[in-house]
């Protein structure tokens, strides 16, 4: 790991050309702005500003998948633009460590190759990715804090530090010759931070002052009225539920909100309980937190798992993931009673200290049903419920006076669905933007700024590329179809043997269904099957055909009518022809 050093930035040439090949015939534009992702969409942020031929990225980030999409495990950004312009990227400037921020980063450098400039925490958490991919010793890291300044020639950027969930949060100015270009990052107005990071208010007024051409600011919570409560508030309550509680206490939140795992280090020293955590990702970000100061845990308080039923229920406490109802995590395998080390038990406590992400509630609500089932105290939902989740994104008080210290020119609404980007620009005119000024945009699309100017009128590729397993981008749209169709209808799979010499049936045909039907009860239907597969083979070779293609073909057509006629299901059909 680096720290940023002028040594440093002038290893970074800058180009001095004038013309921008987008793949689109070339504009003669100075700075365009656009997104890879994160628009009219929550997760997987991406953001690009380019001034001539100088190329910076803002995060890259991952989105988790609904179940329409089969068997995927992650959503990152399509990068085809930034892979063909690879030698114009002159960084990525990460804005803080949440998933839907960094998410994508290792798949980042398995293609491309960029200095990462990011705050002490989250290298951290890049650096456990990086390491776990095995791309950590061929990465330049930079450290860099809201005092930073990384100078690349005809750019400038400078930092400003924001209240969020997480640790080590910042916001970005990029001072071009054409005006600043600020983005937000994730945030809130929070006055009593539990971690007692402030916003830099001073500095972002100043940044006004000066002069801001564009702003991107996150769009999450638009749609709310107000200001964000503190993150303090949790603690009173944390507090309370800890000293109420009897049985074990289990506490779901994010593993990166730091902040919350501190509320509940001190909850669990108050009430003299120790602490154990479940889920690697839990583990892994707790050990970074500790290790670079932003966690502040009492020697000997954290236990193993496998010692929890060894000690009283009242003392203990336990952190895990799992507050998004995902399926292997620790909260979720709990609730089935399939965790091997911990179990829940009637009259223990199960704090969910989050909110759904939307998209989630279905699957929080099952995990939720099910640990009512075990006999546990659920505790959950968000606000004045219950208590135990303030949001980091701010309301919309907190997104207007953002608008009003940077008085923009221009206003690109980003990180939030369509309704959100909406509701955003409706505030940025309510407090001073010009209107027309505001540019609700889709990923790829590209806002040029020349002489002052800004306009919408072309845009790049950009849409969603899948992980699966150790594959990336190799699940695409045919594959997903065919997933579906099987996990909807199931399959059947059709052998048969044809002589090579006499062009005649000698075995078969055997027909094996997967997910269709049981074939003890469905006897008569797989003999008609096999006895039309039969009739259908015969009278292509009577009709002197004789190409394997052609004749699967035929089989699929005649079986696929057949079957949807008897059953209205469509299979996927399956011929399988051996010659010999």
């Amino acid at each position: 790991m680096q720290i940023c050093s002028p040594e440093l930035n002038n290893r970074l040439k800058i180009g001095n050309t004038n013309k921008i090949d987008y793949g689109l015939g070339g504009y003669d534009v100075t700075l365009s702005i656009f997104a890879l992702g994160g628009i009219n969409e929550i997760g997987k942020n991406m953001y690009v500003v380019q001034y001539e031929d100088d190329i910076f990225v803002i995060d890259c980030g991952g989105k988790f998948p609904d179940e329409s999409l089969l068997g995927i495990d992650l959503i990152i950004p399509e990068m085809t633009y930034l892979e063909e312009n690879r030698e114009k990227i002159r960084g990525l400037i990460v804005t803080h460590g949440h998933e839907d921020h960094i998410g994508g980063v290792p798949y980042f450098f398995k293609k491309l190759n960029a200095p990462v400039y990011a705050t002490d925490f989250t290298l951290g958490l890049i650096e456990l990715k990086l390491s776990e991919h095995k791309l950590l010793r061929g990465t330049e890291l930079n450290k860099i804090n809201s005092d930073s300044e990384l100078d690349f020639g005809k750019i400038k950027v400078s930092f400003f530090k924001v209240s969020h969930s997480i640790p080590d949060c910042l916001g970005i100015v990029l001072h071009t010759p054409e005006g600043a270009v600020v983005h937000t990052g994730d945030f809130k107005f929070d006055l009593t931070p539990a971690n007692d990071e402030q916003s830099e208010i001073h500095k972002m007024a100043r940044i006004g002052t000066e002069g801001v051409m564009a702003l991107l600011s996150e769009s999450t919570n638009a749609e709310r009225t107000g200001l964000t409560p503190s993150e303090r508030m949790v603690a009173s309550h944390l507090e309370e539920a800890f000293m109420k509680a009897e049985g074990k206490i289990f506490v779901s939140t994010f593993a990166s909100n730091v902040n919350r795992v501190q509320q509940v280090v001190e909850a669990a020293i108050k009430t003299d309980r120790k602490l154990a955590l479940l889920g690697r990702s839990m583990v892994n970000v707790v050990d970074v937190a500790i290790e670079r100061g932003y966690l502040n845990v009492p020697e000997g308080m954290l236990i193993q798992p496998n010692v929890v039923d060894q000690l009283d229920p009242h003392k203990v406490a336990i952190l895990c993931t799992g507050s998004q109802g995902e399926p292997m995590a620790a909260l979720s395998r709990l609730s089935t009673g399939n965790y091997r080390d911990v179990s829940i038990y009637p009259g223990d406590t199960v704090i969910m200290a989050a909110s759904p992400i939307p998209g989630n509630e279905k699957d929080v609500s099952k995990i939720i049903d099910n640990l009512f089932k075990l006999g546990a105290k659920v505790i959950y939902g968000t606000g004045s419920t219950t208590g135990m989740h303030v949001s980091g994104h701010g309301y919309q008080e907190d997104l207007k006076l953002m608008l009003t210290l940077m008085k923009p020119k221009y206003f690109i609404p980003i990180h939030g669905e369509y309704r959100m980007l909406y509701h955003h620009r409706l505030l940025a005119e309510s407090v001073g933007v010009e209107k027309g000024n505001t540019f609700i945009v889709k990923n790829g699309d590209i806002v040029d700024i020349e002489n002052g100017e800004a306009r919408q009128t072309r845009n790049i590729p950009a849409g969603d590329t899948y992980v699966d397993g150790v594959s990336v981008g190799d699940v695409g749209e045919i594959v997903l179809r065919d997933r579906k169709q099987l996990s909807e209808d199931g399959m059947l799979v059709i052998v048969l043997t044809l002589s090579k010499a006499e062009r005649k049936i000698i075995s078969g045909p055997d027909t094996i269904s997967r997910g269709f039907v049981f074939v003890k009860n469905s006897e008569d239907l797989m003999r008609d099957v096999n006895n039309l597969v039969t009739k259908t083979v015969t009278e292509l070779q009577e009709d002197n055909v004789h190409r394997w293609n052609v004749i699967k073909q035929g089989i699929k057509k005649a079986v696929g009518q057949h079957i949807f006629q008897k059953t209205r299901r469509r299979p996927m059909i399956l011929p399988i022809i051996i010659e010999i």
